[in-house]
């Protein structure tokens, strides 16, 4: 199988809300929701799009020609490269009854683990969303990263036992899904959470702690004082906030303030090729997360469209890195870009 027949499955089964279209770029599910669009008029996601087109890469092929070496580490353990899935919930209501969340991250993580990336899981009001990721997890060696919603604390603790359990090499937290409709006016609140609230999750979690969620300066240097070991730079794919800059426009910033903290910094949004990882990781990203091309994928073809999108993506890359002059990740730096 390959890509184009993978979308072409996918269309079949996916719902009426998505399109599987053949570049999700957030134009023809904007504000859709439910469904995978964004919010308000919907502009957020496809300006996360269109940034990373804006940007070029600046092809030099007057370097040694030696292999091209992709691999990643992160808290102890190797990668195929610095590309991870990331979490999605509720996937009955936004796409079809094809999956719901406990089949779609069965097939989602354990096919991400055998294809040398991982998966960050959902989570969502049904409590067997999370037990069932991190039973997925766990039956897959830990290999991947259950996001926990910003619930009052002790729901995040009964989650936190769950993550435990699962033996994942990490754990996250979106911060962003404050804005989600379904956490609005819960009691006891949740949502937002202070500089010391959050420093308290993350000691409770014991693990290395992602937060995700993070679109400025001041909100990265805030994970960091909480003791964040990762953050993700998202705005939710557009989801929780209209008129948000992209994610490819705050990206530098936040790593240069960043820079020496040993705080690594993934991001999100539009990121659709390896290409767009290559542009991601010489704007200062250690690695990405990307969402939506995943749901795709699974729908499509299961556990054998998530290796086809793998192989795809990580192969753009290794392009990329071969023509820009970069022969391991290390090597990829802001000279390899025009904008």
């Amino acid at each position: 199988m390959n890509y184009a027949e993978l979308i072409s499955q996918a269309k079949k089964v996916i719902g009426d809300k998505c399109h599987a279209c053949p570049v999700c770029n957030g134009r023809a599910c904007r504000n859709t929701m439910p469904g995978p669009g964004s919010k308000g008029v919907g502009d957020t996601a496809v300006r996360n799009y269109d940034k990373w087109q804006e940007i070029r890469v600046n092809m030099d092929t007057l370097c040694e020609n030696k292999p091209v070496d992709t691999s990643f580490e992160l808290f102890g353990k190797t990668f195929k490269a610095p590309i991870f899935a990331g979490p999605v919930g509720a996937v009955t209501l936004h796409y079809s009854d094809k999956y719901n969340d406990i089949s779609y991250n069965d097939v989602l993580v354990s096919s991400c683990a055998k294809n040398g990336i991982a998966a960050f899981t959902g989570d969502g009001v049904d409590a067997g969303v999370m037990i069932a990721a991190t039973k997925a997890i766990g039956a897959n060696n830990g290999m991947g990263v259950p996001t926990v919603k910003p619930w009052n604390i002790d729901t995040i603790r009964e989650k936190m036992s769950l993550v435990k359990e699962s033996n994942s090499f990490a754990v996250a937290m979106d911060v962003d899904a404050a804005g989600l409709p379904f956490l609005k006016g819960m009691m006891p609140p949740a949502g937002s959470k202070s500089v010391a609230e959050l420093k308290e999750i993350i000691k409770e979690s014991g693990k290395p702690f992602i937060v995700k969620g993070i679109m400025t300066v001041k909100g990265a240097l805030k994970a960091q004082e909480a003791g964040a070991s990762a953050i993700v730079v998202s705005n939710h794919g557009g989801r929780v906030l209209d008129q948000c800059p992209a994610t490819a426009e705050v990206l530098p910033g936040i790593a240069d303030a960043l820079k020496g903290t040993g705080v690594k910094i993934f991001v999100d949004g539009g990121i659709r090729s390896g290409t767009d990882v290559f542009k991601a990781l010489a704007l200062g990203a250690d690695a990405v997360l990307i969402c939506r091309p995943f749901v795709t994928a699974v729908y499509g073809a299961g556990e054998e469209g998530v290796e086809v999108y793998i192989r795809k993506i990580v192969g753009e890359l290794e392009d990329a890195m071969q023509m820009c002059g970069a022969h391991c990740l290390s090597d990829i730096d802001a000279s390899m870009i025009w904008r």
